[in-house]
């Protein structure tokens, strides 16, 4: 047997305590009533009192907070498989993580923005299943499509520029690999979500949305940074910024918002381009927009749990607090009769015997 709140469990000291609280107060009752006059009176007038009925009322009592205690604690034992039907969308989620998402002009920078974002999102997909590409210079799948999102969030923890050794911003090459992650045999809308500050000069993210488009995927962009840009942090393996980013020519490189890039990739993917803003609003218009997508079976899933038997417990409790009740306080006049004449010939016969 197992407990599903164990903890409840330790409430079961309050059964001996009670106990002794029923103990003291019989004792308290009885001294009471030797203190009232003559000693042959107070019998007689208790002598229709149901002493044994008293007796198990309080073991009535007893066991029934016992079985109460134990019911709070939910016992379970025995196991059944259940088969757990999910609904919801597939969205993939391509982040940049180019050290030019480490510019400042989203506190506290571009990519803590974002990651907590995505973070945010996961609290309020309601089931749909979520995976993550990390993209740079190239593009990886940081984890497949889950709805284990406890899991998700450790590895979105993880994710900074240091995860791809190749420098830049491949877009293109993110989209190919986000479609590439998506489950075929599941008819349930496909969704890709862009994160970026849009700067690529190395692939052609506009084809790749394309390529999307046709196989039916829908891609939200969301552009992180401003037009006017910021400095590009350097940083050791520690995460300490130890300088900006210079060219050639030794000028501080500026990161700049490239809105338009990220616009034509929401444009043909059938979605919406959204900028990130200081109050995070983006992120309501675009779930707004998700809530109105067509939602599938995504998965059965057969789940073993354990079976509730707290039940059988409350109807024991309930049984023994209705018998309680159903137990006489005093015994009828006769049977106290019967049982006076039994104690006065036992009195006789011993006096006989002297």
């Amino acid at each position: 047997m197992t407990f599903a709140k164990p903890t409840f469990l330790y409430f079961l000291l309050l059964v001996p305590l009670f106990a002794v609280f029923l103990v003291w107060a019989n004792n308290r009752r009885k001294a009471d009533l030797s203190r009232l006059g003559d000693r042959s009176l107070i019998d007689r007038l208790s002598a229709g009192i149901n002493w044994n009925g008293r007796f198990w009322r309080s073991v009535l009592w007893l066991l029934a907070l016992a079985l109460i205690i134990i019911s709070l604690a939910r016992p379970q034992w025995g196991t059944e498989v259940q088969t757990v039907q999910q609904e919801g969308l597939q969205v993939m989620v391509a982040l940049d993580v180019s050290q030019s998402m480490l510019a400042q002009d989203i506190k506290p920078d571009r990519l803590e923005r974002a990651k907590l974002e995505i973070s945010d999102l996961m609290d309020r997909l309601n089931g749909d299943e979520i995976g993550l590409v990390l993209f740079s210079g190239a593009a990886f799948v940081q984890f497949p499509l889950t709805s284990d999102y406890n899991t998700a969030r450790m590895y979105l923890d993880s994710a900074n520029p240091n995860v791809i050794s190749r420098p830049g911003t491949a877009i293109g090459d993110a989209i190919r690999t986000a479609v590439s992650a998506f489950d075929e045999t599941l008819d349930s809308q496909k969704v890709l979500i862009v994160i970026s500050d849009g700067e690529d000069s190395e692939t052609d993210p506009v084809a790749a949305a394309r390529e999307a488009a046709d196989q039916g995927i829908l891609i939200y962009t969301i552009g992180f940074g401003t037009p006017q840009g910021e400095p590009v942090p350097e940083t050791d393996q520690f995460g300490n910024v130890t300088g900006y980013k210079k060219d050639a020519q030794g000028n501080v490189v500026i990161s700049k918002l490239d809105e338009n890039t990220l616009q034509q990739v929401a444009q043909i993917g059938g979605g919406q381009y959204f900028r990130a803003g200081a109050d995070a609003s983006e992120l309501d218009r675009l779930l707004a927009e998700m809530d109105t997508l067509q939602k599938a079976k995504l998965e059965s899933r057969f789940n073993t749990r354990m079976i509730e038997r707290y039940q059988g417990f409350l109807l024991v409790a309930f049984l023994a607090l209705v018998i309680a009740e159903l137990i006489p306080d005093r015994v009828r006049e006769k049977r106290a009769k019967v049982k006076k004449s039994s104690a006065a010939a036992s009195q006789s016969v011993m006096e006989s015997g002297d």
